[in-house]
């Protein structure tokens, strides 16, 4: 080895070396046999992930408005080159892969980038394929995704914390705090679940094809009410109760009035208050043991309306068929002991191989999940 090449070697273990104290994995914890390592680095604000058919994993970002490609060069299971895709998008935060073209959701907008994994490092031009949502960025970014019937879902959160939209003079659209779904060929809209404050986060049974999603609870009703909710739609334009009941019995202080809980959808898992969960995903790779096959992962991406945080962490609920079950811990250590954060985990990902991709809004990376006996 040259001085040169001595040079740059021991730069880069220095840098590298800089960089990894800032994201001490050695907090994490997590269940017997799995490890967790960095994936990929300089991914700023990732959000949620799509995998593209060579490989290339695809990350959305909410305030930094840019999409990135992170490309595994070598084929070594880590994404050793970032690429950006697109920059001053308004919170890109979503985003779907099909039929070789990348689709991304920007507000008002999804945005359709065709033949991706050869684009995605030219600048591509995208093209609008959906357009005139509601224009509103409070609880505006999006997570979108193509379900099993091919139809593009699109959920439009509620412009506020607390409000109601149907007739109000200045919010008054019934997209919002609603799940849509579009289909792209003609236009054509459908109601898939209504009076559902902000999911970022959502993904269909394996088996029942259920959709079941994230929504993030209200704030300023206190430290611990109402709870964060997991639904399951079980049949489409079923109303989950915002802004009028919050948790399937809780009675809105303001707009719970005269309302029975009885009228809408109670929770699957009803979660702590204020952790919001964020990303949703149904495990069906084979790498994990056969107890995971099926379970649905939780992004507790943590609180902020609280005295004392709480979420920041990574769960799983147990299933028995289509039935939720046992919800508990899958990797915490994100939060100090002295309430401070280093680590916000948003969106999963299963890979090939049956690894788990977690992307982290806050430390800029996203990390691998694997298991081994």
């Amino acid at each position: 080895m040259n001085k040169v090449t001595a040079g740059i070697a021991l730069f880069s273990a220095a840098f590298y070396s800089t960089w990894a104290l800032s994201v001490p994995l050695e907090k994490l914890t997590l269940p017997d046999g799995f490890k967790i390592e960095v994936y990929a680095q300089d991914v700023t604000n990732a959000r949620q992930m799509a995998l593209g058919k060579t490989g290339i994993v695809y990350v959305g970002s909410r305030g930094e408005g840019k999409v990135h490609a992170v490309v595994d060069t070598n084929k070594d299971g880590v994404g050793d080159k970032v690429v950006v895709v697109a920059e001053n998008l308004k919170m890109p935060t979503g985003l779907a892969y099909k039929d070789g073209d990348l689709y991304v959701a920007a507000v008002s907008q999804v945005l359709k980038y065709k033949n991706i994994d050869k684009e995605y490092d030219n600048a591509p031009e995208p093209e609008v394929v959906l357009d005139g949502l509601p224009t509103e960025t409070h609880h505006g970014w999006k997570y979108i995704d193509f379900g099993p019937d091919g139809m593009l879902y699109v959920p439009v959160g509620a412009p506020c914390n607390i409000c109601e939209t149907v007739g109000d003079d200045k919010y008054d659209d019934p997209r919002f705090a609603s799940i849509l779904k579009y289909d792209l060929a003609n236009g054509d809209m459908k109601w898939v679940a209504k009076g559902v404050r902000n999911t970022v986060g959502f993904d269909w049974h394996p088996d029942s094809k259920e959709l079941w999603f994230s929504d993030n609870g209200r704030d300023w009703m206190g430290d611990d009410i109402p709870p964060c909710e997991i639904n399951r739609v079980s049949a489409e334009d079923q109303h989950f109760g915002y802004p009028y009941i919050h948790g399937g019995d809780i009675k809105d202080p303001e707009f719970g009035a005269g309302k029975s809980p009885d009228d809408y959808v109670k929770p699957e898992i009803k979660l702590g208050a204020h952790v919001a969960p964020l990303g949703v995903h149904f495990y069906q790779g084979q790498q994990f043991p056969k107890e995971y096959s099926k379970s649905l992962f939780v992004a507790e991406h943590g609180s902020w309306n609280r005295s004392k945080k709480s979420g920041y962490r990574v769960m799983r609920a147990d299933f028995d068929g289509t039935e939720a079950g046992e919800y508990h811990t899958f990797i915490e250590g994100f939060l100090n002991p002295d309430d401070t954060v280093w680590g916000r985990p948003v969106a999963l990902l299963t890979m090939p191989d049956g690894s788990m991709l977690i992307s982290d809004d806050f430390a800029n990376v996203i990390y691998k999940v694997t298991y081994q006996k």
